[in-house]
């Protein structure tokens, strides 16, 4: 009975430190605003914002009651078992006070590109499009794939696709670098062992109105119309709504073409363009950023973050935190919680 006592204690006193550092009085007016946005007439003048605004209604009502279940779940505990249950639930709602960066609610831009080794580089892409698509499933995000490259054989060559849930580019973000597969090649009929590479970009996604200092002029701009060349059925193939972006001034290209009709492959482009240029202005002032953890994480080859190995032996290592799982077709299949949250709390070690 002492141990169930103390236990729960410590249980709340963790909720109550929870409760302060993600500041619920606090979300909760947030709530009232949001809903007294949804009862304007006009706010579906502007369907994008008006989904938007519906978006974080539903995000933020979920948070605010998971956290006011949880504390009355443990008001009402009166066994050992309840208290292994209910701190894992908090330490689930303890991984959302860790994203307190300006963009962690942000949804994602996600693109994945194919290194060097041909086909079994692409099979390796798609391998990883697919892992992520299934990460987003289980939290019931959404994603929209706005550019899609398939090679010639086998795989992707390059795939790039929006994520919109709560907190979604907070989750993905460490997610950005070099991911290394080795296996024996399902390409080749010696089976020989092969290591793959392929490259994991994560951006916000940003609406002009986040960033007010990066204009993008019409004098900057080339745009180039063409037949798409993804996958989507034949009616992309009958007119050129593929769009392609090009910012002069800085060389950034940007491809959508997934998209049915031009005119959204061009917003696409131009959402992707925008954050583009975030990275870009990011990258100008990493020495004002170097001390903001996970803020300034740009992606490049020469930033290995995670090895999947499929032969001879089974595990996927994470190179950052040492984390590894003896399980890689779970991993494969999008069970990356144990790799995200590792990395939240490192970069938050008083977390």
């Amino acid at each position: 009975m002492q141990d169930l006592k103390q236990g729960l204690a410590t249980l709340m006193d963790k909720y109550q430190a929870l409760l302060s550092s993600l500041n619920l009085p606090d979300k909760k007016d947030q709530l009232k605003k949001l809903e007294a946005q949804t009862l304007d007439p006009n706010l579906w003048g502007n369907p994008n914002n008006a989904r938007d605004v519906m978006q974080k209604l539903a995000d933020v009502s979920k948070e605010v009651e998971e956290l006011e279940s949880l504390g009355e779940e443990i008001a009402v505990a009166d066994k050992i078992g309840d208290i292994d249950r209910l701190e894992k639930r908090l330490e689930k709602l303890t991984l959302a006070s860790f994203l307190s960066g300006p963009y962690d609610s942000k949804n994602a831009i996600v693109a994945i590109h194919a290194g060097q080794g041909g086909t079994e580089a692409m099979d390796w892409t798609g391998m990883l499009y697919r892992m992520y698509l299934r990460f987003c499933e289980k939290r019931g995000w959404v994603t929209n794939t706005v550019d899609y490259n398939s090679g010639e054989e086998a795989g992707i060559k390059s795939v790039t696709f929006n994520v919109q849930g709560h907190y979604a580019y907070g989750y993905l973000k460490n997610e950005a670098g070099t991911h290394r597969l080795v296996r024996q090649s399902p390409f080749n009929a010696d089976n020989l062992r092969q290591t793959s590479f392929a490259l994991v970009e994560v951006l916000p996604e940003f609406e002009a109105m986040d960033l007010p200092n990066i204009q993008i002029k019409d004098e900057d701009i080339e745009l180039q119309f063409f037949h798409s060349s993804s996958k989507g059925g034949q009616n992309v193939q009958k007119v050129s709504t593929a769009v392609r972006v090009i910012h002069k001034p800085t060389g950034i290209a940007v491809t959508a073409q997934v998209e049915r009709f031009q005119e959204q492959n061009r917003k696409n482009a131009f959402d992707i363009l925008r954050s583009k240029l975030w990275l870009l202005e990011q990258e100008k002032a990493k020495q004002t950023t170097k001390d903001i953890k996970g803020e300034y994480r740009p992606a490049s080859w020469g930033t290995q973050i995670r090895s999947y190995v499929l032969h001879p032996y089974k595990m996927v290592k994470d190179l950052r935190t040492e984390v590894e799982s003896s399980n890689p077709d779970s991993v494969l299949d999008g069970d990356l919680d144990m790799f995200i949250e590792a990395e939240l709390k490192k970069i938050n070690p008083t977390g």
